[in-house]
């Protein structure tokens, strides 16, 4: 049963984690410093994309990998810029209000399956990647759309969710396999007849992305293209990625450690995935395991950790096993906090974090 109280627990804790994570990174510098060091990576080329289109900046060298970004959050942030000036704080508040809805709907999904909400929020909100629900990604509206989307199909309310899945599908190529997915639920869950239809409409922007790219340089695949022109992630059979990954995190540089944390992301992913298959999650195993396929045969290993963000079944296994066991969380809490401050800290000075 979905109580009020969900949403309240689930936004304290939201704000209260943004309060923290502010007051543990302003200190020692100026504002206008502060945000410079959250425009780091993705962050920068997403504010690209907003003010430029996919062409880039002009005054600037062409970026292949531009249209591997698909264009939900460019979208929001150039409606945010109206009343926001700064671009990088524009990101920030999107990711703010995004993170809000996404952690309330999460405890309502966690509390429809008989779960504890806060504890699942909790789970996600101290992984280790977390940073990444704060910056101007895209992490944390494709959450926003993402999860209320499997509630509301968990509820059997199919037009609504097939609606909030064509959202995700704006923001990100995981909206795909959450598509997927939606039609897996369908059929395990016997959906009446009448609205399958419905699941076709998560695939619309999927197509309108590729039809618009291929408009501007006759290239239906331009998403896909442009991850293998601007990172060099080919596909390539798991145990090629797997050896390619290990070697570079015997290395001694910093990218070695950010290379031990993908390797940790792809031993989790799989456990998760064991885990879906025995308790016969059909449909959380599709969604889980499309992404987990997808990342595990490029060329290598590249933002597994911060992928997991978006195993929303993974924070509802952790809610459901520390129900059982209330220390689990404690001990999560204790070892993953830490580490997702310290991994804040290395996005913030311009180091791969996730």
């Amino acid at each position: 049963m979905i109580t009020r109280s969900a949403d309240r627990d689930a936004l304290l804790l939201w704000l209260s984690s943004r309060a923290g994570l502010l007051t543990a990174t302003l200190l020692g510098v100026t504002f206008a410093d502060y945000l410079g060091k959250w425009r780091q990576w993705d962050a920068g080329l997403f504010v690209t994309i907003a003010q430029h289109g996919y062409d880039g900046d002009p005054d600037q060298p062409p970026d292949p990998g531009l249209p591997a970004f698909f264009p939900g959050l460019p979208m929001v942030l150039r409606l945010v810029h109206l009343v926001v000036p700064d671009w990088t704080a524009a990101g920030m508040i999107v990711s703010l209000v995004a993170g809000a809805v996404a952690v309330m709907a999460l405890a309502r999904l966690a509390e429809h399956e008989g779960a504890s909400g806060w504890i699942a929020v909790l789970a996600l909100l101290v992984f280790p990647t977390a940073v990444f629900l704060a910056v101007g990604y895209s992490e944390s509206l494709f959450l926003a759309f993402a999860i209320p989307a499997w509630l509301a199909a968990r509820q059997g309310r199919w037009p609504l969710a097939a609606a909030l899945a064509a959202g995700a599908s704006c923001v990100r190529i995981t909206g795909l396999f959450l598509a997927v997915a939606l039609v897996v639920e369908f059929v395990t869950g016997k959906g009446a007849v009448r609205r399958a239809p419905w699941l076709l409409v998560p695939f619309l922007p999927l197509v309108a992305y590729s039809a618009f790219h291929y408009s501007r340089s006759g290239d239906w695949l331009a998403w896909k293209h442009a991850q293998e022109d601007g990172w060099g992630r080919q596909m390539v059979w798991p145990w090629e990625s797997w050896t390619t990954t290990w070697n570079a995190a015997m290395g001694t540089d910093d990218f070695a450690v950010a290379f031990r944390m993908e390797i940790a992301g792809a031993v989790l992913s799989v456990a998760v995935l064991v885990w879906l298959a025995v308790a016969r999650r059909w449909s959380e195993l599709v969604y889980t395991g499309l992404q987990a396929g997808a990342l595990m045969t490029s060329a290598f290993y590249l933002s597994i950790p911060r992928s997991l963000l978006l195993w929303f079944p993974l924070w509802l296994a952790m809610a459901r096993l520390a129900a059982r066991r209330p220390w689990v969380i404690v001990v999560y809490a204790m070892v993953s906090g830490p580490l997702m401050v310290l991994n804040t800290v290395r996005f913030m000075t311009g180091a791969w974090a996730g």
